[in-house]
């Protein structure tokens, strides 16, 4: 248990030092006027408080991942607990921050446009495709997992699957298209508010019925005998560095009023789903009898992922706290997936150039997005989930070497992004080599074909930008 109480303490002194620090390198300037002063439209751009804004980021990026993920992640061990800390503070929280603050600085643009002001015009292609198909599939993700944890609870005594989905995908479709203030600013805050009250319910009841949370080990624990490195940094992602909130932070980015509120908001938020993540990856591993084993049975004979989050939920908090825990976690993912259809919206709407301030506008871009979704939901959701979850760290890669770009052409320590981007670069380029869904290579090529891409990504971005007397934006 010292381990759970230590990796707390830690996240949440990184986020008042490393948090910081990160801050100081970027120079939030408070007097300098954000796009939601300068392009306000009453649609997408308009100043919101930072707690508002705070809660309704955090519940953006809090989906099923710091939830599901952690879960899954559990299945590892105790492991689990260091990559979600060194994850959260190092490479999600700076990945976060600069999404979103990039964004602030230029004029609330989507990342794909961001992507493509530092690493050029190929990379603005690529990222627009990349970061729409993401945003698709996580909508789908969280499309389809809240309905299957509705149906599961029989919960208004509707047990259909198919009819929580058509529920769904209505809100989903009058949240991407209605301006922010109308449903995403009301009520994203009181659900996000309610994420971390139960979140804080199944912590503390972890400790209060004397549950005995394992201390951290390098061991693998997984019963299925998948390999630590690269599966645990790719099964655990939103709770440690996700590329699905760079899609997001660039709407909230258009909503700050003043940039010192950036910290809180974004490298925040981060840190906030790593500690969701870190409860939900303690009671995976210590609800059970048998450890991993007895949450490996759970997750194959109890319902998967959603009944094991329903059996946790219920035998901690009881009845009614079960439900009311439940609700939180199916809130998190609905008020995920609608603003990944309402940011696939924006990322399209960005790169024609095309304005959303009319309804007629909206609705042609949104339409779409919701058939290729709905399409999608026919698809097993473990297949969808296996290819969200590399091209989710694949995308964070990509913004990781952008933000490090952008450092050096301010003249700033570009290690705090070129770090972390480079030890992506060897997860993303493992796992693609190695997992079912990619070249299924034995580890003795992929993992030496990883560490060589990540080793030559380092070093032609080094020769690139740090030895081409700092170019400036516009020739890179």
């Amino acid at each position: 248990m010292i381990s759970f109480f230590s990796s707390i303490a830690i996240l949440i002194i990184g986020y008042f030092t490393y948090g910081v620090f990160v801050e100081k390198v970027f120079g939030a300037d408070e007097n300098r006027k954000t796009p939601a002063i300068t392009m306000e439209d009453g649609v997408d751009f308009m100043p919101l408080s930072w707690p508002r804004i705070f809660l309704i980021q955090f519940l953006n990026i809090a989906g099923l991942g710091p939830i599901f993920g952690a879960i899954m992640g559990a299945l590892f061990g105790p492991a689990a607990f260091i990559w979600i800390v060194l994850g959260s503070i190092f490479a999600g929280g700076v990945h976060d921050y600069f999404s979103g603050m990039l964004s602030v600085r230029h004029e609330g643009k989507s990342i794909s446009e961001i992507v493509g002001i530092y690493l050029g015009e190929n990379a603005r292609k690529i990222m627009r495709v990349f970061s729409v198909v993401l945003l698709i599939l996580v909508g789908t993700v969280f499309m389809t997992g809240p309905a299957q944890l509705l149906a599961n609870l029989n919960f208004a005594g509707l047990g259909s699957l198919n009819i929580w989905l058509a529920i769904i995908i209505i809100y989903y479709f009058l949240a991407t298209i209605l301006p922010v203030d109308k449903i995403i600013g009301k009520i994203y805050p009181l659900f996000g508010a309610a994420l971390l009250i139960m979140a804080a319910g199944i912590g503390s009841m972890l400790i209060i019925k004397g549950y005995n949370i394992p201390e951290v080990t390098l061991k693998n624990l997984h019963p299925g005998g998948l390999s630590l490195w690269p599966m645990l940094f790719v099964t655990i992602a939103c709770g440690a560095i996700s590329g699905f909130h760079a899609t997001q932070a660039p709407m909230m980015a258009r909503c700050l009023p003043n940039e010192k509120y950036g910290r809180k908001v974004f490298y925040g938020s981060m840190i906030a789903e790593g500690i969701i993540a870190l409860i939900w990856a303690a009671a995976a591993m210590t609800f059970f009898n048998g450890g991993v084993g007895g949450l490996n049975d759970a997750l194959i004979n109890g319902g998967g992922t959603a009944g094991v989050v329903n059996t946790i939920s219920s035998s901690l908090l009881g009845r009614v706290g079960g439900v009311l825990a439940m609700l939180g976690v199916i809130a998190a993912p609905i008020t995920s997936g609608d603003t990944a259809f309402r940011s696939a919206r924006l990322v399209i709407a960005d790169a024609l150039d095309y304005k959303q301030s009319e309804t007629k506008s909206r609705l042609l871009v949104a339409i779409p997005l919701f058939v290729i979704g709905f399409a999608l939901t026919r698809i097993d959701f473990n297949i969808i989930w296996r290819y969200f979850a590399w091209s989710n760290q694949t995308l964070a890669t990509i913004v990781l070497w952008a933000t490090a770009a952008y450092l050096i052409t301010i003249n700033k320590n570009h290690w705090i992004a070129t770090v972390p981007g480079t030890f992506m670069t060897a997860v993303s380029v493992t796992y693609i080599f190695q997992a079912p869904e990619g070249f299924q290579l034995p580890q003795t090529i992929s993992y030496p074909v990883g560490i060589i891409v990540a080793i030559l990504a380092l070093a032609t971005f080094l020769y690139k930008f740090k030895f081409s007397h700092n170019p400036s934006p516009s020739k890179i």
